[in-house]
């Protein structure tokens, strides 16, 4: 029996939410804007140039200097000046620039493969490389599709993925996500062999009364029942982002849940996708973040980027078990998707060199412990605010979850726009942060979040907080 307070929190299936286009602003056309060649983001207001970057700060084309707490979106983790890096790209360059990946190969795509799998982490023995993150995710589905029909099992369709997950802004990305206001606008284009259930979020989803346990439990109950809905031979994946980003605010699972998902997957025959596009590649002080997860074996397909390139070039990956290479070894023998730009050799030199500075100068290692000074700076100066609920995360990668009623969990109404609030009073500040993207689903979140470059110091993050409970403070005032 379900309880009144766990109905009180349901998730509602996204094919459910109405599909009417948002209404566009009132606001005039910024002047820049509409004289720029570029479409940019936002049409009513200017963006704002950056025109060059040193350590974990940036300098604007008006003087000012920002200190990037958040890594632009969690991308820039070696800061924003390495001319190791900028001569790995000159080298290659004057090398050969550019490789088609079908019938050739080069060196740096090799060598960056070897340098991330050398290991076989949890079996991951193959890498696909692309550009972007969305790109990734498009491959890692093309593959899984490609996978079951290898197999012989073609039924298997179907894709099952978390409410208020974000797996990238392509259409084929967008079809496993579960960020709201991101699909609404393509609703006539996502598939319908995609379903989601809750995902694993106990400071507001978790029933009043339940213990950690007893939500655990349900969400694996939930997954088990979404396999046995749609028949557990037509399952291929199940996708989910081992701590989500934007959409719920660098939320860990409770210990014990991917270990049981994969349990779960591993009982009905189904491929297991980890998305750590945004909170791998050492962020969470381990390689990894799934290598937190006590007695877990590792997913079958995982998305990687961001931090894979530092920001100094497009990249992307999906690493693949060997499993599924052995699939495709005994069956067709090609891999039918494809980029003209996969594997580019340029942005895997530059890569290369990203990920020995990292191996050299220890920096996962700075990411355990300025993470612990992180994360002790936010449970002291940020969690006692009267209107943050909740600070989360782990290593450098950190979230803080505004509330206007800490005894309830009262949210801001979404008009208020009170990360937008927070947001602008840090940029008065001279910090930069990211914070939520629209609607990402039916629990509205307003959360801030805190990704600083790899090098970070103690006395930088000390500042940067100070910054964010400055603005969060100057936010909070209307209210208090």
């Amino acid at each position: 029996m379900i309880s009144r307070s766990l109905r009180t929190f349901r998730f509602r299936p996204l094919h459910r939410l109405g599909d009417r286009p948002r209404r566009s602003s009132t606001l005039a056309i910024d002047d820049y804007v509409a004289n720029s060649h570029i479409l940019h983001r936002a049409l009513n207001h200017r963006p704002v140039e950056i025109v060059s970057g040193s350590g974990i700060s940036f300098t604007l084309s008006d003087g000012r200097t920002m200190i990037d707490a958040s890594s632009g979106p969690a991308v820039s983790c070696l800061g924003h000046h390495r001319p190791e890096v900028a001569q790995a790209v000159a080298d290659q360059i004057n090398s050969i620039g550019y490789v088609y990946s079908v019938g050739y190969t080069s060196k740096p795509a090799e060598e960056l493969a070897s340098m991330l799998l050398r290991d076989r982490p949890g079996g991951l023995s193959k890498a696909m490389f692309f550009g972007s993150g969305s790109e990734a995710t498009d491959g890692a589905v093309k593959l899984v599709t490609q996978y079951w029909k290898e197999k012989g099992q073609p039924q298997r369709k179907n894709v099952i993925g978390r409410m208020q997950s974000y797996h990238g802004n392509t259409i084929g990305a967008l079809c496993v996500s579960g960020h709201q206001s991101r699909r609404e606008m393509y609703s006539d284009w996502m598939s319908t062999n995609v379903s989601f259930v809750d995902p694993c979020y106990s400071y507001r989803a978790k029933p009043e009364g339940w213990t950690d346990e007893q939500y655990l439990n349900h969400l694996v109950a939930q997954l088990d029942a979404e396999f046995q809905r749609l028949g557990p031979d037509t399952v291929s994946a199940f996708i989910a982002e081992t701590i989500p980003g934007t959409t719920l605010g660098c939320v860990p699972a409770l210990p014990g849940y991917f270990k049981a998902v994969r349990e779960l997957c591993d009982k009905y025959g189904a491929l297991l996708m980890l998305d750590e596009i945004i909170c791998g590649m050492g962020k969470t002080g381990t390689m990894h973040a799934w290598e937190q997860e006590e007695g877990f074996r590792g997913p079958d397909l995982q998305t990687i980027g961001k931090t894979l390139g530092g920001g100094f070039v497009p990249l992307s990956a999906v690493l693949v078990h060997e499993k599924v290479f052995d699939a495709l070894a005994k069956g067709s023998k090609s891999l039918f998707h494809g980029h003209t730009f996969q594997a580019h050799p340029t942005a895997c030199a530059a890569a290369i060199e990203v990920q020995n500075i990292i191996k050299r100068e220890n920096l996962v290692e700075n990411c355990r412990r300025m993470g612990a000074v992180l994360e002790k700076l936010m449970q002291t100066e940020i969690l006692p605010l009267p209107l943050v609920g909740d600070v989360r995360g782990r290593g450098l990668y950190w979230g803080a979850e505004f509330i206007l009623d800490k005894k309830t969990k009262k949210p801001f109404p979404v008009k208020d726009n009170f990360t937008g609030k927070v947001l602008s009073a840090s940029l008065d500040r001279g910090l930069n942060l990211l914070g939520n993207l629209g609607k990402c689903g039916p629990i509205d979140v307003e959360h801030v979040m805190i990704a600083p470059p790899y090098i970070v110091t103690e006395e930088e993050l000390v500042k940067l907080v100070q910054l964010l409970k400055e603005a969060i403070i100057k936010a909070s005032e209307p209210y208090l």
